[in-house]
């Protein structure tokens, strides 16, 4: 141990690990931890170098600082995360005041980890819920609970992560659940060895601050959900990040019990992106509310925007969504598919459709309400089909897993409304490069429309 500043630093080397990228260094690192932990709290270093390790618990008081040539590398064998439900890398569950700042890399090897589930599924070692089945787009993937995130936070308070490069989980690479004062910011994420693998996740927090971090996932980019019906996502500002994804840019739910409060999302460039580039997803009874989406430029993406209230927990009534403002959104949506050449693709469709517009859609007795858009401007670069034999009546899909997709062709080539109480269209441009049958703008069971 030594002090700078006044503050305790432990080097890892000092407790025994070792950087050659071979040695285990999970009961070193975690020694280190222990120790600034007992001590009241102190930086734990990892120098320069490419250090093996397995679960590692965060204590409260302990930054884990990585130096600029530093790795952190995952271990590759699936036992190493624990029995049936296996842990994230970096864990921590009603800490306080804890941190991962530095330069360095966290690498969860995801690609080696669920080669080594292969291995056990074949050899009858590891049991897997998930393994006999066929995923969407014809798919044989383990289960999320046997494939290791990176970090997962639970119920924690004050919580830094600070400019580290984060890469490569098996599943969902970040996971911030029920915490408070959580600041994310400079992180670069690489997010692209396997499927499910978001690059933030942030689930029922509280004061969230993400800004200026880049991420590129195969996943949904920055995601917020809702899995507890007493709680939500509150007070969250996200701003000057960079995404690229194979789902969606930015994403509300899908998981959405208790709901989202307070959410302002701004400057937001989002390229190459297959789904939506923001899509606002309520379905599972909780409440949507006080939304500002501003100054979001998107290139090359599959849907510009999807607001969806929805059904999709039959045991509770429907939730709301209400007060959302979108105000300078750009999005250019490509003839051909946004995503391609990319290491997980989204599915290749079998056959030519018409571009999706924008679409907010609620349910029969239970519209989006006060929702403007302002300064939005989408071009669409698609080629159309010259009939609409495929559409004639719009199904409700109330219980549909939310998707801009999930209602088939629709008859409009811009927007599509349908159950929506208190509209503002301010500055709004739809642009189309080829010749359209449909309208540019479809109501369904919208009312106070008001068009500027």
């Amino acid at each position: 141990m030594s002090y700078f500043f006044g503050v305790a630093i432990y080097v890892i080397t000092a407790f025994g690990a070792k950087g050659d990228g071979k040695t285990m260094n999970t009961r070193a690192i975690q020694r280190a931890v222990d120790k600034a932990a007992a001590a009241g709290g102190g930086v734990v270093v990892v120098p320069s170098g490419r250090f093996v390790t397995g679960v590692i618990t965060l204590k409260t008081g302990v930054e884990l600082h990585l130096d600029a040539d530093a790795v952190l590398l995952g271990s590759t064998q699936r036992s190493d995360y624990g029995g049936v439900t296996c842990s994230a890398l970096l864990v921590a569950e009603g800490q306080q005041n804890i941190a991962i700042t530095g330069s360095g890399t966290i690498d969860g090897r995801g690609r080696e980890v669920v080669a080594d589930v292969f291995r056990m599924l074949k050899e009858g070692t590891l049991q897997d819920p998930d393994w006999q089945k066929e995923n969407p787009w014809h798919q044989k993937r383990p289960n999320e609970s046997n494939r290791p995130g990176i970090i997962h936070f639970i119920h924690c308070t004050n919580v830094r992560v600070d400019s580290v490069l984060i890469k490569d989980a098996a599943c969902w690479v970040q996971t911030y659940t029920e915490c408070e004062h959580l600041a994310l910011t400079n992180l670069h994420v690489e997010s692209t060895a396997y499927w499910n693998n978001d690059g933030i996740d942030v689930v029922d927090c509280k004061d969230v601050q993400i800004t200026s971090c880049e991420v590129n996932a195969d996943d949904d980019g920055i995601c917020l959900k809702s899995s507890n019906p007493a709680s939500r996502c509150e007070k969250v500002f996200i701003r000057n990040c960079t995404v690229r994804s194979s789902a969606s840019g930015i994403k509300f739910g899908t998981a959405s019990y208790g709901g989202f409060k307070d959410i302002t999302i701004k400057d937001i460039i989002i390229r190459d992106t297959y789904r939506s580039a923001v899509a606002l997803e309520c379905v599972d009874g909780g409440a949507m509310e006080n939304v500002l989406v501003e100054n979001v430029a998107a290139a090359n993406t599959g849907n510009a925007l999807f607001i969806r209230l929805g059904h999709r927990n039959q045991k509770l009534p429907p939730g709301s969504i209400r007060h959302v403002t979108v105000r300078n959104l750009t999005v250019e949506v490509p003839a051909g598919k946004p995503d391609k050449g990319y290491e997980m693709e989204g599915p290749v469709l079998d056959h030519a459709h018409n571009p999706f517009p924008a679409s907010i859609v609620g349910l029969p007795g239970h519209p989006v309400e006060d929702v403007v858009l302002d300064g939005v401007k989408i071009v669409y670069r698609g080629m159309e089909d010259k009939h609409l034999d495929s559409v004639r009546v719009v199904p409700e899909n109330e219980a549909g897993y939310p998707e801009f997709s999930m209602f088939g062709e629709l008859p409009a080539w811009g927007l599509y409304m349908r159950h929506v109480d208190g509209l503002e269209l301010r500055r709004v441009v739809l642009q189309h490069t080829e010749a359209s049958f449909r309208p540019m703008i479809f109501y369904d069971d919208v009312k106070g429309v008001k068009e500027q």
